[in-house]
């Protein structure tokens, strides 16, 4: 993601990103080689100072798909309000009766498979790495590098799912982690058409509203794997950002590390650690809901830290967005929540516009909703 806001890299910089690069093994080849501190261009300044941790207890909300339609909806609108993000429990209940009956090691079996890839020896893996997009399909590390102030510590497959899908995308994804990866699109995908449903209730809406905007048919997948760290300190393995999106699902293994900032009723801003729950998905509102919801619910920052474990993180989420994508299709907020006493707060755009605007900054640039803001 280019960003006419950071300083061009230093040369000396420039050519130490390209070296790493060039080997093709990301950071996990950093480890393979035994390093015993974090390479000057992962560390960033003091990274972990400026916000405090929240006290322990302090949790994100839990949303229980197995309630009662209704009072789901009730449970995911009040996080998607006031949180942003939730863990969502009983996540089987999204899926036809035959795929949940058999899904008890669903999505251990993903993140098994995408660590087996990443795991493969350097020679193996190499093949795959690239920063092309080309067929929807590409390994590499840090989508930002080469424009980042600092680089963080993962590694990651990326699969552009949706709206148009290359018509060979199963064979450009790498072999050890195929199968389960496409799997776990599958079900990940009836979890956020069940929860969009939801959230349409929660806003006094029919629940059809946002599946009928196509807010489930746009899908980017990311398969993210970071390696033990020598110095975790040091390092992130993903600056604060929010997600440009409507939706995201988030499937992580046990070891942990992602943290969401909250702003509680006193006022006081916190970092909120989002332990791994057994059996539940992380889920997180995006910028585009926030303003397709006209602020009824909120998109906000979170990062992944990176912690002393042994045993490397694994992670799996999805981002889901609409796939109309027409020069003469329009986003903003829902005609439907827009009236004299609750005028928009947002301009309308197009996809192509929301998405250059996001690509045009940094990953850590909070700026994305201003863009589109309407003057008060």
């Amino acid at each position: 993601m280019a960003s006419s806001s950071l300083p061009a890299p230093a040369a000396g910089r420039a050519e130490l990103l390209k070296a790493f690069d060039d080997a093709r093994t990301g950071v996990r080849g950093l480890v393979e080689s035994v390093v015993s501190s974090v390479p000057e261009l992962f560390r960033h300044a003091d990274p972990y100072a400026s916000i405090p941790l929240a006290p322990p207890g302090v949790s994100i909300p839990v949303v229980d798909l197995s309630l009662p339609p209704h009072l789901a909806a009730a449970a995911a609108a009040a996080a998607a309000r006031t949180w942003g993000f939730f863990h969502l429990v009983n996540h089987l209940h999204a899926l036809p009766a035959a795929a949940a009956a058999a899904d008890d090691d669903y999505p251990e079996r993903a993140f098994a498979a995408v660590r087996a890839f990443n795991e493969l020896p350097a020679h193996e893996r190499a093949p795959h790495y690239s920063r092309a997009v080309d067929g929807g399909v590409n390994y590499s590390s840090n989508v930002d590098l080469y424009n980042s102030p600092a680089a963080s510590w993962r590694d990651t497959i990326q699969i552009l799912l949706g709206p148009n899908r290359h018509p060979d995308l199963a064979d450009r994804i790498p072999a050890a982690c195929r199968a389960e990866v496409l799997e776990w699109e599958v079900r990940a995908t009836a979890v956020a058409r069940a929860l969009l449903r939801l959230l349409s209730q929660g806003l006094g809406l029919r629940p059809e509203a946002l599946e009928d905007a196509s807010c489930a048919d746009g899908k980017l997948m990311v398969c993210h794997y970071y390696p033990h760290c020598p110095e975790p300190e040091r390092t992130m393995g993903i600056v604060p950002h929010t997600d440009p999106g409507v939706l995201t699902v988030l499937a992580q293994d046990g070891v942990g590390g992602l943290q969401v900032k909250h702003q509680d009723e006193d006022g006081k801003i916190s970092w909120v650690d989002v332990k791994p729950v057994p059996g539940a998905l992380v889920i997180n509102v995006g910028d585009l809901l926030q303003i397709m919801s006209n602020d009824e619910y909120t998109s906000v920052e979170h990062r992944v830290v990176m912690n002393t474990r042994e045993e490397p993180r694994v992670s799996i989420g999805i981002f889901f967005s609409p796939g109309k994508r027409g020069d003469s299709v329009f986003y903003g907020p829902l005609p439907e929540l827009v009236s004299s006493e609750n005028p928009p707060k947002y301009r309308n755009f197009t996809m192509s516009e929301f998405y250059g605007t996001f690509f045009s900054r940094d990953l850590a640039s909070k700026a994305l909703l201003d863009n589109f803001k309407l003057s008060p």
